[in-house]
């Protein structure tokens, strides 16, 4: 027996998070990084509960291991959560591998 998943439109997520973005051309499997990195940063606890029942942790966590840039947080939040170290992630080693002036 298949279950029809309900799509999930730009309506669902909170306004300013896709503000940008024409909703003809939101594809949540298309653009998953970008919908995940933006949700991640910006997004309210609403907004990361239809990500995590859509996408699923393991999947977020595979988005995120590949983004260049996140911000501390998020990042923080996401190893947290998932029980991963931040070394793994792409974004916190292009970081380190330039650091600004004040965060030396």
């Amino acid at each position: 027996m298949l279950i029809a998943l309900k799509k999930i439109t730009i309506n669902e997520f909170s306004p300013n998070l896709f503000w940008d973005v024409d909703e003809s051309q939101f594809d949540m499997d298309k653009y998953a990084s970008h919908v995940i990195q933006r949700v991640l940063e910006y997004g309210q606890l609403c907004d990361w509960r239809i990500i995590m029942s859509y996408y699923g942790l393991d999947k977020i966590v595979e988005h995120c291991r590949r983004l260049r840039t996140l911000d501390p947080r998020a990042l923080s939040f996401i190893c947290c959560l998932s029980h991963t170290k931040k070394e793994t992630y792409r974004c916190y080693n292009f970081a380190q591998s330039f650091p600004t002036l004040w965060n030396s």
